[in-house]
């Protein structure tokens, strides 16, 4: 790990940043040049004070799950994304289909969306980002850890998790979730994280054992989608894809059609996930 180095470059890249850069607002009274520390550190989900170690270059060494989170926060390319990683002394991660890091140009996107549910997940299921609005909806998966940010683990693996989605939707997802994770594990090979979370599931859930027993592969979620909030009752949205041809990954975003009663629920999320955020 070389610390001096390793500070430069995270002091650079938050400094080169602007708050409009990662869907902020200004302020009229902003003197400092690009981010400050406490918006780099909020946006990575860290404190502020280890975010002021690590540009001091008196940090402990960095997880890599840190680090993937400070490579999304200051917005870093690819190449950048492997510097990070190197500096603070760990191996690049794998590129491509089943990355987890999110190229600054979908994060773009999905900040310009600040007041919609939407978010990016990996090839294989992994949630990888989220807007306020769709941490309101579907749970904030940012702050999980391990094989629990694939919503199809937590699905056999929490059942409660479910109670997103209106109950008579239920078979229908997890027939969805399976085939998707069947198909993943088979592009990604025996040593992805995909295949993980089958062996793991495999172990622990009879009902996951059955589930998968049935060989399906060509199951395709709905684009209308039913889910149940706890303070806004049932929710009927349309769910657009935009994906990623280079890693795989997909940005989602829910809308409902204007003028309807789902729409008006929807401003309220909206206001939801920001004070949660807020909160958070």
């Amino acid at each position: 790990m070389d610390r001096e180095q390793l500070a430069e470059f995270l002091r650079h890249r938050r400094e080169a940043l602007r708050p409009e850069d990662v869907g902020l607002s200004r302020g009229p009274r902003r003197r400092t040049p690009g981010l400050r520390r406490e918006e780099v550190a909020q946006l990575a989900g860290i404190s502020t004070d280890y975010l002021n170690r690590l540009e001091q270059a008196r940090g402990p060494q960095p997880s890599t799950q840190v680090l993937g989170a400070l490579a999304r926060a200051l917005r870093l390319g690819t190449d950048e994304r492997d510097h990070l990683f190197r500096l603070a002394g760990h191996p690049a991660p794998e590129r491509g289909a089943g990355s987890t890091h999110v190229a600054p140009a979908l994060l773009r996107i999905l900040d310009r969306l600040a007041d919609t549910p939407a978010q990016v997940v990996s090839e294989l299921g992994e949630t990888l980002a989220q807007t306020a609005p769709a941490k309101a909806l579907l749970g904030d998966m940012e702050t999980r850890e391990g094989l629990e940010r694939f919503t199809v683990y937590r699905w056999f693996a929490d059942p409660a998790s479910r109670d997103v989605y209106v109950a008579d939707d239920h078979p229908e997802h997890e027939r969805v979730f399976v085939a998707e994770l069947r198909a993943a594990s088979a592009r990604a090979g025996e040593r992805s994280r995909a295949a993980e979370v089958v062996r793991a599931l495999l172990g622990t859930s009879p009902e996951f054992a059955e589930r998968w027993a049935e060989l399906e592969v060509a199951a395709k979620h709905p684009r209308t989608k039913r889910f149940a909030h706890p303070e806004l009752g049932e929710l009927t949205l349309d769910c657009q894809t935009l994906l990623d041809t280079d890693t795989g990954q997909r940005l989602l975003v829910f809308t409902a059609f204007p003028g309807t009663p789902d729409a008006e629920k929807l401003e309220l999320l909206a206001v939801i996930g920001t004070q949660s955020f807020a909160a958070g």
